[in-house]
């Protein structure tokens, strides 16, 4: 599987975003699928996580009631909506899967990793 995200930009505190997430190949509706994020100087972060069917997902507490994981199986697409941004938000975001069917919010369970889109919100 190859991924593909896009949708960063520059935008201001109190915006929203949405950042997608293009996947390739066979067979991403059985992959569980979450987005980390990297900020300059620090480790990843969990951000989001989804199972394959789309019904169960997790949130990093720093975007949790912010932030959905939507996912389109018939179109190999999952997003990452963000809503009230903030500055601390500000990261490289990059999408993972994981042959695990269930969304894991630990980064070694990923198999599959985008490139990285980059956020950077502005106060």
């Amino acid at each position: 599987v190859q991924l593909q995200a896009f949708g960063g930009g520059l935008v201001q505190a109190g915006d929203s975003l949405r950042l997608s997430c293009a996947a390739s190949g066979h067979p991403f509706s059985s992959y569980g699928m979450g987005w980390f994020r990297q900020a300059p100087g620090k480790d990843h972060e969990f951000v989001a996580s989804i199972n394959y069917r789309g019904d169960d997902t997790y949130y990093g507490d720093s975007v949790k009631g912010r932030s959905t994981i939507p996912r389109d199986n018939a179109k190999n697409m999952v997003y990452l909506q963000m809503n009230s941004l903030k500055p601390e938000d500000t990261a490289v975001y990059y999408c993972a899967g994981s042959r695990l069917s269930f969304g894991s919010t630990r980064y070694t369970n990923y198999d599959f990793w985008g490139q990285g889109t980059e956020v950077t919100v502005s106060s």
